[in-house]
């Protein structure tokens, strides 16, 4: 079975949640932190994101909290789930790598050209 790429969304949602269970808010503050600010997810892009990731199997439900009169749906990651992160941030590294070591021998235009 081929599987999708893997977005940045849901390597940082991942990534937020190898450290413990965490709910829908709990995860977009994660995701913040975790990109130093450059990856927002809104409310409606997170859920899209873990449902497609409980379909995969990387992520599940872990419990369910009423607080403040309100469902609370913590979620957590799977052994795949783990799995695959791990797998991205490999992959990801060996393109940092590479790219790095061309930078290292590039030398810019003269002149400015493009």
């Amino acid at each position: 079975m081929a599987t999708r790429p893997m977005t940045e969304a849901a390597f940082f949602v991942l990534a937020a949640l190898a450290g413990r269970p965490c709910h829908g808010y709990g995860i977009v503050n994660e995701v913040k932190e975790l990109s130093q600010g450059r990856v927002h997810l809104r409310v409606g892009t997170l859920y899209g994101v873990l449902d497609r990731l409980v379909t995969d199997g990387l992520v599940e439900l872990d419990r369910e909290e009423v607080q403040q009169g309100r469902l609370r749906r913590y979620y957590r990651l799977t052994d795949s789930g783990g799995r695959a992160l791990a797998e991205e941030a490999d992959r990801q590294a060996a393109n940092a790598r590479a790219a790095t070591e061309r930078l290292g021998v590039w030398r810019p235009a003269v002149g400015g050209a493009a």
